[in-house]
Protein backbone atom coordinates (compact mmCIF):
# COMPACT_ATOMS: atom_id res chain seq x y z
CA UNK A 1 0.00 0.00 0.00
CA UNK A 2 1.59 3.12 -1.26
CA UNK A 3 1.88 6.23 1.12
CA UNK A 4 0.36 9.62 -0.49
CA UNK A 5 1.81 12.85 -0.13
CA UNK A 6 0.57 15.17 1.35
CA UNK A 7 -0.83 18.28 -0.38
CA UNK A 8 -0.24 20.49 1.70
CA UNK A 9 3.43 20.06 2.47
CA UNK A 10 5.88 22.73 3.09
CA UNK A 11 8.19 23.97 0.61
CA UNK A 12 11.90 23.42 1.71
CA UNK A 13 13.43 26.33 3.44
CA UNK A 14 16.58 28.00 1.56
CA UNK A 15 19.42 28.17 3.73
CA UNK A 16 20.85 31.00 5.54
CA UNK A 17 24.00 31.03 7.31
CA UNK A 18 23.77 32.23 10.75
CA UNK A 19 25.32 35.31 11.72
CA UNK A 20 27.16 35.52 14.95
CA UNK A 21 25.86 38.02 17.31
CA UNK A 22 27.65 36.86 20.35
CA UNK A 23 27.16 34.35 23.52
CA UNK A 24 23.61 33.71 24.58
CA UNK A 25 23.12 34.08 28.24
CA UNK A 26 21.38 31.48 29.18
CA UNK A 27 19.44 31.72 33.12
CA UNK A 28 21.31 29.24 35.37
CA UNK A 29 19.11 27.68 38.05
CA UNK A 30 20.76 26.08 41.32
CA UNK A 31 19.09 22.94 42.20
CA UNK A 32 18.20 24.95 45.93
CA UNK A 33 16.91 27.47 44.39
CA UNK A 34 14.00 25.09 43.20
CA UNK A 35 12.95 24.76 46.64
CA UNK A 36 13.67 27.90 47.98
CA UNK A 37 11.13 29.99 50.03
CA UNK A 38 9.23 32.50 47.65
CA UNK A 39 10.35 36.01 47.48
CA UNK A 40 8.59 38.81 49.05
CA UNK A 41 7.51 40.95 47.24
CA UNK A 42 7.77 44.71 48.89
CA UNK A 43 5.13 47.73 48.10
CA UNK A 44 6.25 49.97 45.80
CA UNK A 45 7.72 53.41 47.94
CA UNK A 46 6.06 57.19 47.42
CA UNK A 47 9.95 58.61 47.38
CA UNK A 48 10.45 59.35 43.92
CA UNK A 49 13.61 59.89 42.06
CA UNK A 50 14.77 63.18 42.05
CA UNK A 51 12.76 64.66 38.64
CA UNK A 52 15.49 66.89 35.91
CA UNK A 53 15.14 70.19 35.63
CA UNK A 54 13.54 70.08 32.43
CA UNK A 55 9.87 69.75 33.34
CA UNK A 56 8.78 71.69 30.74
CA UNK A 57 9.87 69.11 28.35
CA UNK A 58 7.58 66.38 27.58
CA UNK A 59 11.46 64.31 26.94
CA UNK A 60 12.23 64.16 30.30
CA UNK A 61 12.45 61.73 33.12
CA UNK A 62 9.70 63.33 35.20
CA UNK A 63 7.81 61.58 37.52
CA UNK A 64 4.36 62.38 36.22
CA UNK A 65 5.78 60.81 32.75
CA UNK A 66 7.45 57.60 34.18
CA UNK A 67 3.82 55.54 33.12
CA UNK A 68 4.22 56.80 29.56
CA UNK A 69 7.89 56.23 29.48
CA UNK A 70 7.36 52.78 30.38
CA UNK A 71 5.47 51.63 26.92
CA UNK A 72 7.16 54.31 25.35
CA UNK A 73 9.49 52.48 22.56
CA UNK A 74 13.27 52.74 24.43
CA UNK A 75 15.55 54.92 22.71
CA UNK A 76 18.30 52.85 20.61
CA UNK A 77 21.45 51.36 21.95
CA UNK A 78 24.49 53.36 20.94
CA UNK A 79 28.25 52.80 21.48
CA UNK A 80 28.73 56.10 21.73
CA UNK A 81 27.90 56.37 25.48
CA UNK A 82 28.87 59.96 25.68
CA UNK A 83 25.88 60.99 23.96
CA UNK A 84 23.36 61.12 26.67
CA UNK A 85 19.70 60.07 26.23
CA UNK A 86 18.64 63.35 27.36
CA UNK A 87 20.75 66.52 26.24
CA UNK A 88 21.50 69.13 29.41
CA UNK A 89 19.58 72.21 28.70
CA UNK A 90 17.77 75.70 29.75
CA UNK A 91 14.37 75.80 29.71
CA UNK A 92 13.42 77.83 26.41
CA UNK A 93 11.20 81.09 26.56
CA UNK A 94 7.49 80.96 24.85
CA UNK A 95 8.78 83.05 21.51
CA UNK A 96 12.38 80.43 21.36
CA UNK A 97 9.60 77.63 20.97
CA UNK A 98 7.58 80.00 18.60
CA UNK A 99 10.60 80.42 16.46
CA UNK A 100 11.34 76.93 16.02
CA UNK A 101 8.43 76.41 13.62
CA UNK A 102 9.90 79.17 11.26
CA UNK A 103 13.43 77.61 11.08
CA UNK A 104 14.74 74.56 11.20
CA UNK A 105 18.55 75.96 11.93
CA UNK A 106 17.00 77.77 15.29
CA UNK A 107 16.13 74.40 15.62
CA UNK A 108 18.31 72.03 15.61
CA UNK A 109 21.15 75.31 17.20
CA UNK A 110 19.06 75.01 20.15
CA UNK A 111 19.73 72.15 22.92
CA UNK A 112 16.04 72.07 23.87
CA UNK A 113 14.99 72.29 20.52
CA UNK A 114 17.07 69.28 19.84
CA UNK A 115 15.43 67.03 22.57
CA UNK A 116 11.95 68.18 21.28
CA UNK A 117 12.32 66.89 18.44
CA UNK A 118 14.38 63.76 19.04
CA UNK A 119 10.98 62.74 21.31
CA UNK A 120 9.68 63.25 17.67
CA UNK A 121 11.70 61.41 15.48
CA UNK A 122 11.62 58.62 18.24
CA UNK A 123 7.77 58.08 17.91
CA UNK A 124 8.47 58.12 14.03
CA UNK A 125 11.23 55.24 14.75
CA UNK A 126 14.44 57.59 13.31
CA UNK A 127 16.06 58.53 16.05
CA UNK A 128 18.91 57.36 14.49
CA UNK A 129 19.21 60.30 12.54
CA UNK A 130 19.52 62.91 15.16
CA UNK A 131 21.89 60.70 17.51
CA UNK A 132 24.61 60.01 13.99
CA UNK A 133 24.44 64.32 13.65
CA UNK A 134 24.93 64.68 17.47
CA UNK A 135 27.77 61.79 16.97
CA UNK A 136 29.53 63.61 13.88
CA UNK A 137 29.78 67.20 15.99
CA UNK A 138 30.96 65.75 19.09
CA UNK A 139 33.68 64.43 16.79
CA UNK A 140 34.54 67.71 15.07
CA UNK A 141 35.27 68.66 18.62
CA UNK A 142 38.19 65.95 19.38
CA UNK A 143 41.35 66.86 18.84
CA UNK A 144 43.83 63.53 19.75
CA UNK A 145 44.54 61.82 16.69
CA UNK A 146 43.51 58.13 18.28
CA UNK A 147 40.05 59.34 19.84
CA UNK A 148 39.34 60.57 16.34
CA UNK A 149 40.20 57.46 15.03
CA UNK A 150 38.55 55.53 17.35
CA UNK A 151 35.29 57.66 17.25
CA UNK A 152 35.23 57.49 13.84
CA UNK A 153 35.10 53.66 13.85
CA UNK A 154 32.20 53.96 15.83
CA UNK A 155 30.46 56.29 14.32
CA UNK A 156 30.69 53.88 10.98
CA UNK A 157 29.69 50.65 12.68
CA UNK A 158 26.96 51.72 14.67
CA UNK A 159 24.93 54.32 11.28
CA UNK A 160 27.10 53.41 8.29
CA UNK A 161 27.47 49.71 8.32
CA UNK A 162 24.44 48.29 6.52
CA UNK A 163 24.82 45.41 9.21
CA UNK A 164 23.68 47.88 12.05
CA UNK A 165 19.97 48.26 12.95
CA UNK A 166 20.93 51.44 13.16
CA UNK A 167 22.12 52.22 9.70
CA UNK A 168 21.19 55.58 8.34
CA UNK A 169 19.76 56.27 4.58
CA UNK A 170 22.64 57.51 2.53
CA UNK A 171 23.43 57.62 -0.78
CA UNK A 172 26.13 55.59 -2.73
CA UNK A 173 27.98 58.90 -3.61
CA UNK A 174 28.45 59.57 0.05
CA UNK A 175 28.65 55.88 1.56
CA UNK A 176 32.00 55.77 -1.46
CA UNK A 177 33.51 59.29 -0.16
CA UNK A 178 33.25 58.13 3.73
CA UNK A 179 34.93 54.36 2.64
CA UNK A 180 37.74 56.64 1.38
CA UNK A 181 38.01 58.55 4.37
CA UNK A 182 37.97 55.95 6.62
CA UNK A 183 41.53 54.75 5.49
CA UNK A 184 42.79 58.01 7.28
CA UNK A 185 39.50 59.14 9.69
CA UNK A 186 39.65 62.93 10.45
CA UNK A 187 36.86 65.21 12.21
CA UNK A 188 35.68 65.90 8.91
CA UNK A 189 35.17 62.31 7.59
CA UNK A 190 31.32 62.58 7.98
CA UNK A 191 30.60 65.70 6.81
CA UNK A 192 28.42 64.58 3.57
CA UNK A 193 26.83 62.02 5.18
CA UNK A 194 25.83 64.51 8.11
CA UNK A 195 24.69 67.02 5.82
CA UNK A 196 22.76 64.55 4.05
CA UNK A 197 20.80 63.40 7.21
CA UNK A 198 20.64 67.07 8.02
CA UNK A 199 18.92 67.78 4.81
CA UNK A 200 16.61 64.56 5.45
CA UNK A 201 15.35 65.77 8.78
CA UNK A 202 14.73 69.20 7.29
CA UNK A 203 12.77 68.25 4.41
CA UNK A 204 10.89 65.50 5.98
CA UNK A 205 10.81 64.91 9.28
CA UNK A 206 11.10 68.45 10.23
CA UNK A 207 7.00 69.51 8.57
CA UNK A 208 5.55 66.72 10.28
CA UNK A 209 7.31 67.55 13.43
CA UNK A 210 5.45 70.79 13.56
CA UNK A 211 2.06 69.60 12.99
CA UNK A 212 2.67 66.94 15.75
CA UNK A 213 1.09 66.84 19.21
CA UNK A 214 4.37 67.03 20.90
CA UNK A 215 5.00 70.33 19.66
CA UNK A 216 1.59 71.79 19.44
CA UNK A 217 1.65 70.79 23.11
CA UNK A 218 4.83 72.36 24.28
CA UNK A 219 3.66 75.67 22.00
CA UNK A 220 0.35 75.99 23.91
CA UNK A 221 2.08 75.35 27.27
CA UNK A 222 4.77 77.82 26.88
CA UNK A 223 2.36 80.23 25.46
CA UNK A 224 -0.13 79.97 28.28
CA UNK A 225 2.78 80.34 30.92
CA UNK A 226 3.89 83.36 30.02
CA UNK A 227 0.94 84.98 29.58
CA UNK A 228 -0.03 83.72 33.10
CA UNK A 229 2.90 85.52 34.44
Amino acid sequence: MCCRKRSGSPAARPFHANIYTGPVQRESQSPMSRHASPTVVQPPSNNRPNTCCLCWCCCCNCSWNEDRDRLRRPSRDTRLETIPNCEVCTKPSADEVCGWSGSFDKLMKNPAGRNVFREFLRTEYSEENMLFWLACEELKMECNKESISEKARLIYEDYISILSPKEVSLDSRVREVINRKMQEPSTHTFDDAQLQIYTLMHRDSYPRFLNSTIYKSLLQNMSRSSSES
